[in-house]
């Protein structure tokens, strides 16, 4: 029992260091095909929290190489019509998967007693799992600029001081995501989730689809 204690307190504690990696996985190995048609094939089991990250960073990384393609300035505009739909809906899933997140956190600390003084925080571990998710291709993709052969020497020292800085980040968020949900397992926070309030994809509040309706 001691020893499933000490397990369960090192995953508490290190929760951003267990989930950064697979989000560098997912990354990776998008990139062995680099294509936003690409299936995914999510190598965890499913149902577990493994499973979800990977799932969400891979979101992540298809919905980052679509704001890429819709910026190219010869794309057809019928082409990027149809991209800004594929981005409206990937946001959609992205919004979704955070909730599961915030579910199974919710679910592993439904236990936990809160203490009277307990305070709230300004976004669910889940949002800042998110957070970290983009973090982590922001890291791959400023790598892969600081290190182009074909870039200029000015170039890649830039984009290395940017990704000095993007290093330094992941650092704090480490640290301040672990401190979140060590603040949660013992009272000291509570999690309160607002289930999502998207308009502008519901037939009934977003005005120009309920007037299409008429």
């Amino acid at each position: 029992m001691y020893k499933n204690y000490i397990c369960k307190l090192k995953f508490q504690l290190m929760f951003s260091q267990f989930a950064f990696p697979i989000f560098e996985q997912s990354i990776k190995e998008y990139h062995i095909i680099d294509d936003v048609y690409q299936p995914t094939l999510n190598p965890h089991t499913k149902g577990t929290i493994e499973y979800l990250l990977y799932a969400k960073n891979w979101v992540d990384t298809v919905q980052w190489h679509y704001e890429d393609i819709i910026r190219d300035p010869n794309i057809d505009p019928l082409a990027a019509l149809d991209l800004k739909r594929k981005i409206d809906a990937s946001n959609q899933v992205r919004t979704d998967m955070v909730e599961y997140i915030d579910s199974y956190f919710l679910q592993k600390h439904a236990a936990v007693q809160v203490k009277p003084n307990a305070k709230i925080n300004t976004e669910s571990p889940a949002w800042a799992i998110d957070r970290l998710s983009i973090l982590a291709l922001k890291i791959y993709h400023m790598n892969e600029e600081a290190t182009r052969v074909d870039a200029t020497p000015e170039h890649r020292a830039k984009c290395q001081e940017k990704l000095n800085v993007l290093l330094d980040q992941k650092t704090d968020m480490f640290i301040s995501i672990n401190d979140l949900l060590t603040d949660i397992e013992n009272g000291d926070k509570f999690m309160k989730v607002y289930k999502q309030m998207k308009m502008y994809n519901d037939d009934d509040l977003n005005p120009v689809l309920y007037q299409n309706k008429k």
